[in-house]
């Protein structure tokens, strides 16, 4: 937003008394495939129009400041930071420096800077903040000393500065959206292989909104762990019982998973039914947009939410209660659960005309049912990281 640039602008010149170069990289929706990143196979995000302003510029001294607008917190920055080691506890500054860890790593020398940032992605909600923050950085660094990385590699960079320097072992998928996002398009991602190409969005007189449960429960984390334990489980007993060479649990045929009902861990096979099957309908969604056919993209996403519900078994109650709120009306054509589970928002595509009606339809009875009312967040895509103001 113009208001959101202008201000990092205006306190970056009061603080460092020069004009900054800024840049903005957006958060993400993801439309359709959910716990297929981690086992190779494709997702379907797109980059909206929320996101984080980064004003940057390299420091005159040896010494700087990194500082974030929104929590009013700054850090002071050495002139040589040590390859993969913390430099505060700082949550949000340790991405930045993960950041940097990575560039070194890859022979490239990082000038200290200084730079304020701030964002209008709403914390927690599940539209990926903190990759958004990571590549708005790794994009700004790129463009402004020359390095020549290209935007798989950024992508790379900046999963790769989460999984080691942060400890987070996510995927891809966020980062690489917030790097190559397209407005009006989806994005099809192969996980493995990083292919990749744009899928039409044209939702007419639908709209994507999203209702946030404001809650995420304690077990996200371990039962996220459980579940790629669960998966690489299945995988192995494909590899031993096929004795084929397969890269990733996507890439094993759904009748080799139901020729093995009855030797396979009941669980296990829950967990890749879901997987084989979501990879499947991914197929069909794109197929859908292609087509520009929203209805059945719209059974696609409902059919998502329940394998995720009862196969995955990472939704809670206040998803479904999300869910089942809109399930069934004529004027949202799907929806489900996004993200990790556990918690967070569930995505719709709503009438432009029945936003208003079904938002307090579906808050009336939630706060009924849990004393608040869940947050509503209406979404465009957009495109992805760039350079905005030199």
């Amino acid at each position: 937003m113009i208001h959101l640039q202008n201000d990092i602008t205006r306190q970056f010149v009061a603080q460092f008394g020069a004009k900054p170069n800024v840049f903005r990289s957006p958060g993400r929706v993801n439309l359709i495939g959910e716990h297929t990143d981690y086992n190779g196979g494709w997702v379907l995000p797109a980059a909206i129009d929320k996101g984080i302003y980064l004003a940057i510029r390299p420091s005159n001294s040896e010494m700087g400041h990194w500082i974030a607008m929104d929590k009013a917190e700054t850090v002071p920055i050495d002139a040589s930071p040590p390859i993969n080691q913390k430099q505060t506890r700082c949550t949000w500054a340790n991405y930045l420096w993960g950041v940097v860890s990575q560039f070194q790593q890859r022979g490239f020398y990082v000038p200290v800077c200084n730079l304020v940032f701030a964002g209008d992605l709403p914390i927690g909600a599940g539209m990926s903040s903190s990759a958004a923050l990571g590549s708005v950085f790794a994009f700004a660094l790129n463009q402004m000393f020359g390095y020549g990385l290209e935007g798989k590699d950024l992508a790379r960079l900046v999963q790769q500065s989460e999984n080691e320097y942060v400890g987070i072992k996510c995927g891809i998928m966020d980062m690489f959206t917030s790097l190559h996002g397209k407005a009006n398009h989806a994005l099809q991602l192969d996980c493995r292989s990083l292919d990749y190409h744009y899928v039409p969005l044209t939702l007419g007189a639908y709209r994507i909104v999203l209702f946030n449960t404001r809650v995420k429960h304690a077990l996200v984390d371990s039962a996220y762990n459980e579940r790629r334990e669960q998966c690489e489980a299945g995988l192995h007993f494909f590899r031993q019982h096929y004795n084929a060479e397969i890269p990733n649990l996507s890439a094993v045929p759904l009748t080799w998973l139901q020729a093995s009902q009855s030797r396979i861990d009941p669980i296990v096979y829950r967990r890749c039914q879901y997987v084989l099957e979501e990879h499947v309908r991914i197929q069909a969604a794109c197929k859908a947009l292609t087509e520009n056919n929203l209805k059945t993209f719209g059974q696609c996403m409902t059919a998502t939410h329940q394998g995720l519900r009862y196969l995955y078994d990472v939704s809670c109650t206040e998803l479904d209660f999300l869910f089942e709120a809109v399930w069934g009306n004529p004027l949202v054509l799907g929806a489900r659960m996004m993200g990790g589970g556990f918690g967070g928002c569930t995505i719709n595509l709503i009438h432009q005309d029945a936003i208003e009606s079904v938002y307090e339809q579906v808050s009336r009875g939630y706060e009924d049912a849990f004393g608040r009312s869940p947050d509503l967040y209406e979404v465009i895509t957009a495109n992805g990281a760039e350079h905005i103001m030199a």
